[in-house]
């Protein structure tokens, strides 16, 4: 299995770009907020991989970071959703806000992103929410650990949790947290998030 991919970049386009390592150029399909951290062709990159393996082709995908790995990885395991799809979806915004997304139930995020429906959208949401709803993890593996701790804390408390598993620290999320609204950890948490995109 290809986990990295280290090396210069020789070929960089709006979908996909080639890295050389050792003198071979791996071709890598990216989603849009990938590739905004891949530097210009001639500079140095870092990509974290996963092979999706074809009968007639074996098709390598680089991310930015293993959190959007791991949720690309999540999100080819709903039924109609397939690596394309996954990318178009990893386009519309970084990890964290998709995750969140997910946990508020808001299927019309993932509407609005090209190739995806209504039904889609909502089995995204169906069989994706568990498994992000507390810990902001593309990991079925915490899922029984999650929900123990969903019966233990309130809402606020397991929404300020969900905001320290998507990168912000105590106090960021304390703040967000202060006026936001809600009675779920969800509500709560896109509440908070909407937060800072007004800001």
């Amino acid at each position: 299995m290809i986990a990295i991919v280290r090396g210069e970049v020789a070929i960089r386009r709006a979908d996909h770009v080639v890295v050389l390592c050792g003198g071979v150029g791996y071709h890598l399909a990216v989603s849009a907020e990938t590739l905004r951290h891949v530097p210009a062709v001639g500079g140095e990159t870092t990509l974290h991989a996963h092979l999706v393996v074809r009968d007639d082709a074996l098709l390598l995908h680089g991310f930015h970071s293993e959190q959007e790995r791991d949720l690309f990885l999540m999100l080819i395991s709903v039924q109609a959703v397939g690596p394309k799809v996954a990318l178009a979806v990893l386009s519309s915004g970084p990890p964290r806000e998709l995750i969140a997304a997910i946990a508020a139930g808001d299927a019309r995020r993932f509407q609005a992103v090209p190739g995806i429906g209504k039904r889609t959208a909502e089995r995204i949401i169906v069989e994706l929410r568990e498994k992000v709803s507390v810990d902001g993890h593309a990991s079925g593996a915490d899922t029984g650990a999650s929900g123990s701790v969903s019966t233990a804390l309130g809402p606020r408390a397991l929404a300020h949790e969900g905001l320290l598993a998507l990168g912000y620290n105590p106090l960021e999320a304390d703040e967000l947290l202060r006026s936001a609204e809600g009675d779920s950890a969800e509500e709560l948490i896109a509440a908070a998030l909407r937060t800072t995109r007004a800001a």
